[in-house]
C-alpha cells in the first residue's frame, strides 16, 4: 500500500489553516518538543509543564476546549484515581509491612534472599496494584532491613526499580503504558494477562539469578545483625485487622470487576472508582460525620493529583499534534520503513519504544505513540493484525523504563525516597546495571513476540 496519499492528504487540510501566521503542523510539533526537553531537563515539575503545554495548546487555537475535553481519557483518570485510594486505605492496616517482614523472616534474615523474595513480592504486587504505588509501600521497609542488616542498600534499591517494571507490565493496571494504552484500545484486563504475564514472568525467572551473580558478595551479613531481623514481629504491623479484611475483599472484588466487566462493558475506571467509593462506605460504618469527613480527606490527600493532572496535560498536547496531522505523517512514514509488515513494524515498535522510553519518561512518549499507531490499523490489515503491535508498544515502554533512572515513574519515586533516606543514586550508577538487563528484558521480549504472533 502506498503512504503517499493519506501523507499528502494530512498535508492538504493542515496548509488551509494558520495560526499566529505559523502552520499548525509546525507550532504542534514546537509545542510537543519544547515540552519534551523541558520534562527532560527536570528543571521544572513536569506538572506544570504539562498544563501549560496544553493551555497553549488551546489558547493558540490548535485544538478547542471541547476538543481537548474530549481528548481527555478520563477512563484512564478514573482508573489511576480508584485504585490510589484503594491502596490508600489499605496502606493504613500495615499489610504491606507485614508481607515484607514475613518474607525476610522465611528466608532466615539472609540478604541476599531478602533481596529475590523482597523483588518478587514487588513484582506480584506491581502487577495487581501498580508500580508506583508498590515502590511507595517496599521501599522503606526494604531500606529499614537494609540498616538493620548494614549491608549496602544499592542492590535492594535497584532490584526494587527493576522488579517494579516487569511486574507492572504484565497487567493492565500496572503500569501507567499499560492503562493508557488498555483505556485507548479496549483491551481487557484479562488479555492484558494472558499476552504479556508469560513473558513477564519469564524475565523475573531470568532477573533473579543475575541478581544473585550481581550483588551476592555485597550481601553479607554478620549472625547478629540477621537475629535483629529474625527479631521482628510481623503481627505488630497489623495495626487494624476489621480494616484489613475490608480492604482485601474490596480489593479481589475490584480485580475481579476487572475481569467480569469486559463482558458486561464496564470500563475499569468505573470498577476502580466504584470499589473505592465501595470501601470508604463500608469503612465509614459507626463513625460521625465528622470522622467520615476526616476519613474520605485522609484517603484524598493520598491520591497523586500532581500525577492525574500531568496525565490531562498531557493528553491535550498530544491532541495538538494528532489534530494537526503529524501523527498521521510518521505512521505513514514508520509503514513505509517496515513495508507495511506486521511483524517488522511490531518488533520496530517494541525497540523504538524501549530505546526512547529510557531516555524519556515513557507516560509521554506512550501517550504520543498511540494515536500513531492507531493511524497505522489499515495499513497493517485491519484490528486483529495491529494487536501485536500494542503489545510491543506495551513490552518496550514498560520494560524500556528499566534503562535509565529517568525512564519511569517508579524510577524517579525510588531515586527521591533513597535520596531523602541518605542513599542517591547516580544516574552512572543506575545505568551500569538497569540498561544491560534492559536490553536483555528487550532480547526475551523480541522473542516472544515473534514466536507467539507471528510463527
Amino acid at each position: 500500500m502506498s503512504t503517499q496519499a493519506p501523507v499528502e492528504a494530512v498535508t492538504q487540510s493542515i496548509s488551509q489553516a494558520v495560526m499566529f501566521g505559523m502552520d499548525p503542523l509546525w507550532l504542534s510539533t514546537i509545542l510537543l518538543i519544547v515540552a519534551y526537553v523541558v520534562l527532560l531537563s527536570e528543571k521544572f515539575n513536569r506538572t506544570v509543564v504539562a498544563l501549560l503545554g496544553g493551555g497553549l495548546v488551546i489558547i493558540t487555537g490548535l485544538v478547542s476546549q471541547s476538543q481537548a475535553i474530549d481528548a481527555i481519557d478520563f477512563n484512564t483518570i478514573a482508573l489511576l484515581t480508584g485504585m490510589m485510594i484503594i491502596v490508600a486505605i489499605t496502606r493504613t492496616s500495615g499489610v504491606f509491612e507485614f508481607v515484607a517482614i514475613w518474607s525476610a523472616k522465611k528466608v532466615k534474615a539472609d540478604p541476599m534472599g531478602i533481596l529475590i523474595v523482597l523483588s518478587i513480592v514487588t513484582a506480584v504486587f506491581s502487577a495487581f496494584l501498580d508500580n508506583l504505588t508498590t515502590v511507595l509501600l517496599v521501599v522503606p521497609v526494604a531500606l529499614l532491613i537494609v540498616e538493620k542488616l548494614d549491608v549496602s542498600p544499592y542492590p535492594f534499591l535497584i532490584s526494587q526499580i527493576i522488579a517494579s517494571n516487569v511486574g507492572g507490565t504484565a497487567t493492565l493496571i500496572g503500569d501507567p503504558p499499560n492503562i493508557l494504552i488498555g483505556s485507548a484500545t479496549g483491551l481487557s484486563f484479562m488479555q492484558f494477562i494472558t499476552n504479556l504475564g508469560p513473558v513477564a514472568l519469564v524475565i523475573l525467572i531470568v532477573m533473579v539469578p543475575i541478581f544473585k551473580w550481581l550483588w551476592a558478595d555485597e550481601l553479607v551479613a554478620t549472625d547478629k545483625k540477621r537475629e535483629s531481623i529474625m527479631r521482628f514481629r510481623e503481627a505488630d504491623s497489623i495495626t487494624d485487622m476489621r480494616l484489613l479484611v475490608m480492604s482485601l475483599g474490596v480489593l479481589v472484588l475490584v480485580i475481579a470487576g476487572f475481569i467480569i466487566g469486559e463482558h458486561y462493558h464496564i470500563p475499569p475506571g468505573t470498577v476502580a472508582m466504584f470499589g473505592a467509593a465501595l470501601l470508604l462506605l463500608i469503612t465509614s460504618f459507626g463513625l460521625s460525620a465528622e470522622e467520615q469527613s476526616e476519613r474520605l480527606h485522609h484517603a484524598l490527600i493520598e491520591v497523586e493529583w500532581a500525577a492525574l493532572l500531568f496525565f490531562i496535560g498531557l493528553f491535550i498536547i498530544v491532541a495538538g499534534v494528532e489534530h494537526a496531522g503529524l501523527l498521521t505523517i510518521l505512521g505513514a512514514k514508520m509503514m513505509a520503513l517496515t513495508g507495511g509488515d506486521p511483524a517488522m513494524t511490531a518488533i520496530a515498535t517494541l525497540w523504538l519504544s524501549a530505546i526512547v522510553s529510557a531516555v524519556v519518561d515513557n507516560i509521554p512518549f506512550v501517550a504520543t505513540m498511540i494515536p500513531l499507531v492507531e493511524s497505522m490499523e489499515a495499513g497493517l490489515g485491519g484490528k486483529d493484525a495491529l494487536e501485536p503491535v500494542w503489545w510491543s508498544l506495551a513490552l518496550g515502554a514498560c520494560l524500556g523504563g528499566n534503562g535509565s533512572l529517568v525512564g519511569a515513574a517508579a524510577n524517579v519515586m525510588v531515586s527521591g525516597m533513597s535520596e531523602r533516606a541518605g542513599y542517591p543514586i547516580s544516574f552512572m550508577r543506575f545505568l551500569k546495571y538497569g540498561l544491560p538487563l534492559m536490553l536483555l528484558s528487550v532480547a526475551i521480549a523480541n522473542v516472544y513476540v515473534y514466536w507467539r504472533y507471528f510463527m
